[in-house]
């Protein structure tokens, strides 16, 4: 079956970026600290939460594990 519903790169990354900055402030964690927890530098966090860079699945992954979330809780778009 056809999806007519179709997202773009960018709809998908503001999607994404919206969710992590979110999650994080529920938790009330710095960019900082969930870099650290998700084995990634606190640079390339706030290239994704700012929509600048399109992270790997591998990354995205380690993200919701660190936040303690499921990957649709990050990518509720399927």
């Amino acid at each position: 079956m056809y999806n007519y519903f179709m997202y773009t790169k960018d709809d998908v990354l503001k999607i994404l970026a919206e969710n992590i900055r979110v999650e994080r402030a529920r938790k009330k964690y710095s960019q900082e600290y969930l870099a650290e927890q998700a084995d990634i530098t606190p640079q390339h966090l706030y290239r994704i939460e700012n929509e600048k860079v399109c992270p790997t699945i591998l990354v995205v992954a380690n993200i919701a594990k660190a936040l303690d979330v499921s990957l649709d809780k990050l990518f509720p778009i399927a």
